[in-house]
């Protein structure tokens, strides 16, 4: 009884941790491949970066990160999010001047794990930054190559969704209220709580176009008719300034991409200086991508995009099928001609041709090859 308990247990993988077995793994190596030919083709070029960090009290998922100590006795994390460590790369390592367009895929893992996907603690990331330059024509090109992703996938139904909490933040600055009021009315913000934002303004002493103004967030939401009933409630010229940007922005997209708008989108990370944006398709209720510009988190300028590998799999309902071999091969001369013709060969491990013939048909290969021709299958 105890061997099998010990045999089970060598068999347990951690929670929240999975097997990706030959026809799942090589979906995620299709899809992750076509993004990163199309981010190359934007001219984005790769980038790597450590799993391991130093920890950091202050990083907005220092509690949810995986943390160990070396023997020097620091304290490491697992890498829980790729922006601020492409953050700490960027002012560390590039010093010529921008922009700089960059790409990255890789692992991440959180102690536990929200929502979704039966709470995966490590996912797969694939996504863009460009450091150094602040402009309209980068975050419509980030918008443009966002909708280009999910159509690789098979999701050109996905509809991005953009979001400005500069305006939010900027309306709030100018209620002068403290902080931590501004915290609470910004998370029922961003609940689309109207009684509650109602209730603490009132509270507050926040009355006239301002409140009138705050209160009109949480009902910002649609097509461009948004932007209008925004700039009427644009109270203060930074707010007005932020919606200037997002519509230059909006001039420059390609034709055929209307992104909706969510004003109210507010907390996401604290780091957004200029537009938010995710994207979902009406079946699939978790974001499929996320991304913005964070001017000033650590770097002057700097914006980009994550999509998350998993969960745009299972929206798409791409095939996953293992990856067949074009050839079967009897010797390992024969293997090498047809592999140097660019074709996938097996080499055969018996010189039983029945066991081979069966073994063909079982996957699907559809030669049998040797020194003296092709076999029959």
């Amino acid at each position: 009884m105890e061997r099998d308990a010990r045999e089970e247990a060598r068999n347990v993988i951690p929670e929240g941790t999975r097997y990706y077995l030959p026809p799942e793994a090589q979906a995620r190596l299709q899809l992750t491949q076509r993004w990163r030919e199309l981010f190359a083709a934007w001219g984005y070029a790769p980038v790597e970066l450590p799993a391991l960090e130093i920890y950091d009290a202050a990083h907005p998922l220092a509690e949810r990160a995986f943390k160990l100590v070396d023997k020097s006795g620091r304290v490491l994390a697992l890498r829980s999010e790729f922006t601020t460590a492409l953050v700490r790369m960027a002012r560390s390592q590039l010093e010529s001047a921008g922009p700089h367009r960059l790409q990255y895929a890789g692992r991440l893992w959180l102690r536990d794990s929200e929502v979704g996907l039966g709470r995966l603690r490590e996912f797969a990331q694939v996504g863009v930054e460009v450091f150094g330059a602040s402009s309209p024509r980068i975050d419509a090109e980030l918008l443009a190559l966002a909708a280009e992703a999910l159509a690789a996938a098979g999701l050109e139904g996905a509809r991005i969704e953009v979001g400005l909490p500069a305006f939010v933040a900027d309306l709030l600055d100018a209620t002068g209220l403290e902080q931590e009021r501004v915290r609470k009315l910004h998370t029922a913000i961003d609940r689309k709580n109207t009684p509650e934002l109602a209730e603490r303004l009132e509270r507050y002493g926040v009355r006239g176009a301002l409140a009138e103004a705050l209160l009109a967030l949480p009902d910002l939401f649609g097509g461009r008719e948004v932007l209008a009933a925004a700039r009427r409630h644009a109270v203060s010229e930074r707010a007005r300034i932020d919606l200037d940007w997002l519509e230059e922005v909006l001039a420059l997209l390609p034709a055929g991409l209307e992104p909706l708008f969510d004003l109210g989108m507010a907390r996401a990370y604290d780091y957004y200086s200029g537009i938010h944006f995710r994207a979902y398709t009406p079946d699939f209720g978790l974001p499929l991508l996320g991304g913005g510009r964070y001017d000033g988190a650590g770097v002057p300028f700097a914006a980009g995009f994550a999509l998350g590998l998993e969960r745009v799999l299972e929206a798409a309902g791409l095939p996953a099928a293992a990856p067949v071999p074009d050839a079967l091969a009897l010797d390992a001369a024969t293997a090498r001609a047809l592999r140097a013709q660019g074709l996938a060969v097996e080499l055969a491990w018996t010189g039983d041709l029945d066991e081979l013939r069966a073994y063909a048909r079982r996957r699907g290969i559809p030669r049998i090859a040797g020194p003296e021709g092709e076999v029959a299958p």
